[in-house]
């Protein structure tokens, strides 16, 4: 059973009143597992059935009773506009709804109702291979491609995560993120159901929200922990908690930093995709350094190889394709033979498309995807994430990404978009270059500097490259 603690006769099945909160709902245990069975009893045949998303109680009856009653789950985004969800919906082959539908969708729903009680006798638990959930990439290339997750694949990624951040029933995790998307509905829902820990889903991952929630392990993407670390009261009012988990993206060290000051607590970085679960992760009883998001987590092996195939060395500084494997894996892209081929190697690697380095003790830094943040200029091979860390480290930057442009003699130039606290853009720009040459490496240094008032980022935190190089600055 994947979600172990449901069960009465397991020992992680702790039960307290507000064992699951999502704003100002909350349900014991027991409730949870009553009411998802009720729902569970009604859902007709194995799916695939999709669920609407929201931040809401209602959201973790309908995705836990899909998966008690082994019923496919696809997590659709609230905000999906027309046609993203046209094409999940089609794409996956959903007939109905369970719980209440989007309001772009005239499918059918099977209602979830918040007082109704069901019997586990009526539900037979689903094989560990069966497949569990239909997660959506976030279709940066392209339409976005279904990853078919298993019972197994999710209970591993689970295990895994719990030896790492030495995760009990005694913890309270508590997160603000979206429940369509791996790191706020698998890892921040379904890991406190498996494990038994109690969980606070805050709705909106506010400051003042995480420092209300008095919780033991706290979930965040680098932009919601920069704004945490901006608001001293309530980073200092997480001092009660043993573990700060950041994701999603590299988390700047200048708020990495800051974090450790006021909570009295390091955060820690992971790494992980939809394909994947988390393969990577600092551990809760090891060092913690900024940029590093550590080692593999147990199960998993990994190998960073060089352009022509060859694997590159331990030294901290050589950048590799970032290959992974291990029993939390997908098992495919959904229809889709030609993608999942493609994606892994002949030798059983799984490509992830991102750049890494590893040192000699084994710490992985990620540097970025492959596609846009591993920069060939002049010549050089750069890593667009020790760019954007020199950057950040400038007392006038707020927000920095770097991408490739294409250039007639360089091939590629660095060019910064930057979000700055300094209103005398003109001087900044030159000081900016002359800071990173002057940090990292002269040919490192961005060509241009581009001063935008927000970067475009999805609703993980992600900024969205594809878009800046849209923007097209001048040659």
């Amino acid at each position: 059973m994947l979600l172990t603690s449901l069960d009465p006769s397991s020992p992680s099945a702790v039960d307290t009143a507000a064992a699951i909160a999502v704003g100002p709902d909350s349900m014991s245990r027991t409730q949870v597992y009553e009411t998802a069975s009720a729902l569970a009893v009604s859902l007709p045949g194995t799916g695939p059935a999709a669920v609407h998303a929201t931040p809401t109680l209602e959201t973790v009856i309908a995705v836990t009773a899909c998966l008690l009653a082994g019923v496919t789950v696809v997590p659709v985004p609230p905000d999906s506009g027309s046609a993203e969800l046209r094409h999940i919906l089609t794409d996956a082959k959903v007939n109905y709804w369970a719980g209440a539908p989007h309001p772009g969708s005239d499918l059918p729903a099977i209602p979830v109702d918040l007082r109704g009680r069901g019997t586990a006798a009526a539900l037979t638990a689903p094989a560990d291979d069966d497949l569990a959930m239909i997660m959506y990439t976030s279709g940066t290339t392209g339409a976005p491609k279904g990853v078919r997750l298993s019972h197994r694949a999710l209970g591993a990624g689970i295990d895994a995560l719990a030896d790492a951040w030495q995760w009990t029933p005694d913890d309270t995790v508590v997160h603000g993120l979206p429940l369509f998307h791996l790191h706020g509905l698998v890892l921040g829902v379904l890991g406190s159901l498996r494990i038994g820990s109690r969980v606070v889903h805050t709705e909106k991952p506010r400051p003042e929200r995480y420092a209300a929630a008095r919780g033991t392990m706290y979930f965040a993407v680098p932009t919601v922990w920069s704004r945490v670390a901006a608001d001293e009261p309530s980073a200092r009012a997480l001092r009660r908690a043993r573990l700060l988990v950041s994701g999603s993206a590299p988390l700047p060290t200048p708020v990495f930093d800051r974090l450790a000051e006021l909570t009295g607590s390091a955060p820690i970085e992971r790494y992980g995709m939809s394909e994947t679960m988390i393969t990577l992760s600092t551990r809760a009883d090891g060092p913690r350094i900024p940029g590093s998001v550590g080692h593999p987590v147990r199960g998993v092996e990994t190998r960073l190889v060089a352009e022509y195939g060859q694997l590159v060395p331990d030294d901290g500084v050589s950048i590799g394709r970032l290959q992974v494997r291990g029993p939390m894996l997908f098992d495919g892209y959904l229809d889709r033979p030609e993608a999942t081929a493609a994606a892994w190697t002949d030798d059983g690697w799984f490509v992830t498309g991102d750049v890494a380095t590893r040192d000699a003790a084994g710490f992985h830094r990620i540097v970025g995807r492959e596609s846009v943040d591993l920069i060939k200029s002049g010549g050089y091979r750069i890593g667009a994430g020790e760019v954007e860390t020199a950057l950040l480290a400038h007392p006038s930057v707020r927000e920095a990404a770097i991408v490739g442009q294409a250039d007639p003699d360089l091939g590629q130039r660095v060019v910064a978009y930057v979000v700055a606290e300094d209103p005398d853009r003109s001087a900044l720009a030159g000081t900016l270059i002359s800071w990173v040459a002057e940090t990292l490496s002269h040919h490192k240094r961005p060509r241009e500097v581009v001063f935008l008032d927000e970067l475009p980022r999805n609703a993980m935190g992600k900024v969205q490259k594809q878009q800046l190089q849209q923007l097209s600055p001048r040659p």
